[in-house]
C-alpha cells in the first residue's frame, strides 16, 4: 500500500505548467512544509505535484503561505545531471483540501 496524508504550509506559489503533445495535461508542482511532531521548530519540505483539473485548482486558489491537506501517494524516479544520477521523491497528490487561513 502506497497512501501518503500531510498537513503543513506551501513553500512557495504552485507553479502550473502543461505538458507537450498532442493532448496537453496540467500538472502543478509545490512544495509543503510539515513540522514534525515531537520538534516544532524543524520541517521536512515534501514536493508534491497535482495533475489534471487539480492542478489547475492548486494553482489558482493556492499561494505561499496557504495551509493544505494533500493524500497522494509516494513516486520515486532518476535522471542524469552533468553524468551524475540523480534520485527524486515526490507525492502525487490525488486530494488536496484547504486547511485553515493564511498566514
Amino acid at each position: 500500500m502506497n497512501n501518503v496524508s500531510l498537513i503543513g504550509r506551501l513553500t512557495r506559489d504552485p507553479e502550473l505548467r502543461y505538458t507537450k503533445g498532442d493532448d496537453p495535461k496540467a500538472v502543478t508542482r509545490f512544495t509543503v512544509a510539515v513540522n514534525r511532531r515531537f520538534n516544532r521548530e524543524k520541517a521536512d519540505f515534501i514536493g508534491c505535484q497535482a495533475w489534471g483539473k487539480l492542478a489547475e485548482i492548486v494553482a489558482e486558489y493556492c499561494t505561499k503561505g496557504s495551509q493544505v491537506g494533500v493524500v497522494g501517494r509516494i513516486e520515486t524516479g532518476q535522471y542524469d545531471k552533468d553524468g551524475k544520477t540523480v534520485y527524486t521523491t515526490d507525492i502525487v497528490a490525488d486530494e488536496v483540501e484547504f486547511v485553515g487561513k493564511k498566514e
